[in-house]
């Protein structure tokens, strides 16, 4: 299919092209179709400067007539040149809300079918402003108003630099009608009161610009936090790969201040490691939570929370005898909670009572 010359289409192209180039070139790529003016525009794009393109619709079966939305979306990937398109439907489910789940449940399907493929999605500069706002409100640190990256494999946005009206004007200019998702207009939504009421009253109040600041202090968030990521990365291997030194008689000396005599009070898995409480001490605040979130990830530690990450930074830099941080991860029938001990901070598994 030829694509117009017009504005639209070229802002459009120009971002898919951009991102291709920096991201290894032209090959087959998945992306990621709801049948909405974002993903329509990115798969025409898509289909003139990456290379062949699968579009993947992702049914979530929340609406009624979703099968037939997602089979139009599948006819119009086809007409605009795609090697393939497919259905794929999804059960969600109600963990941290419909939105979140809805989420999961899609990028689980692209998984499932990429077959080695990166997935592009449509993702727009509004997209990564709303992102931004809503983290900003939130207030659970710098990384959460880094918004969105162009690339975490096997993601793909490359239209982070496109505006949401661009993709619109796109697939007026290429006479294809979008499908506007009812829940994009449902103020029962937080995002979608961000996108109708908040961002445009800054926008008046303000006087225009808003949403390309927001895109920008992100960037400016995410080049700061990449060096700090470095030092972090840093403290934590030194912090693992401390001990403490050896008695004669084979045991581990214990320094009486740093002791924290509550043990782990569950299952046996003191070989799991551990970081050094005097180590974690002596490093400043942001690295130092930097250095144990990363950590607990590698621990299986998921969904970590700004108020978890400072209440075991209590543990570490004022810690009074108070227990152990209970975080998300473990099992059907053990939590994890991360505990001081014997002058180190552990992650443990405790029986789930």
């Amino acid at each position: 299919m030829r694509l117009p010359e017009t504005a639209a289409v070229l802002a459009v192209r120009r971002g898919v092209r951009e991102w291709v180039a920096a991201h290894g070139g032209r090959g087959p790529v998945v992306v990621g179709l709801s049948g909405g003016a974002d993903s329509l525009a990115l798969v025409a794009a898509a289909v003139v400067e990456a290379g062949a393109v699968t579009a993947v619709v992702v049914d979530h079966r929340l609406q009624e007539g979703s099968g037939a939305v997602a089979e139009r979306a599948v006819e119009q990937a086809m007409g605009l040149g795609c090697v393939g398109a497919m259905v794929v439907p999804v059960e969600v489910g109600r963990a941290g809300g419909v939105e979140a789940a809805a989420r999961a449940a899609r990028y689980a399907a692209l998984e499932s079918v990429r077959d080695g493929r990166p997935v592009l999605l449509g993702h727009t500069l509004d997209d990564q402003a709303e992102t931004v706002l809503l983290g900003l409100a939130r207030g659970s640190g710098g990384r959460s108003i880094q918004g969105m990256v162009a690339w975490n494999a096997p993601w793909g946005r490359p239209l982070l630099g496109v505006r949401r009206a661009q993709t619109v004007g796109m697939c007026t200019d290429l006479g294809i009608e979008p499908w506007d998702d009812p829940h994009n207009v449902d103020l029962r939504y937080t995002r979608v009161r961000v996108r109708n009421e908040v961002l445009p009253l800054l926008e008046d109040v303000l006087g225009g610009g808003v949403a390309q600041a927001l895109v920008r202090t992100a960037e400016q968030l995410r080049a700061d936090g990449a060096v700090l990521d470095v030092y972090a990365a840093e403290l934590l291997r030194n912090a693992r790969s401390h001990r403490a030194s050896a008695r004669p008689d084979g045991a581990m000396a214990r320094r009486p201040d740093l002791d924290d005599r509550s043990g782990s009070g569950g299952c046996d898995d003191t070989d799991r490691p551990t970081l050094s409480i005097e180590i974690l001490a002596t490093a400043p605040p942001a690295l130092r939570r930097r250095a144990v979130r990363a950590w607990l990830a590698d621990e299986g530690v998921s969904g970590l929370m700004n108020a978890h990450l400072q209440a075991i930074d209590e543990l570490v830099s004022n810690w009074h005898g108070q227990g152990g941080v209970a975080v998300a991860g473990g099992s059907r029938d053990h939590r994890l909670v991360v505990t001081r001990e014997h002058g180190t901070l552990a992650v443990r598994a405790q029986p789930r009572i």
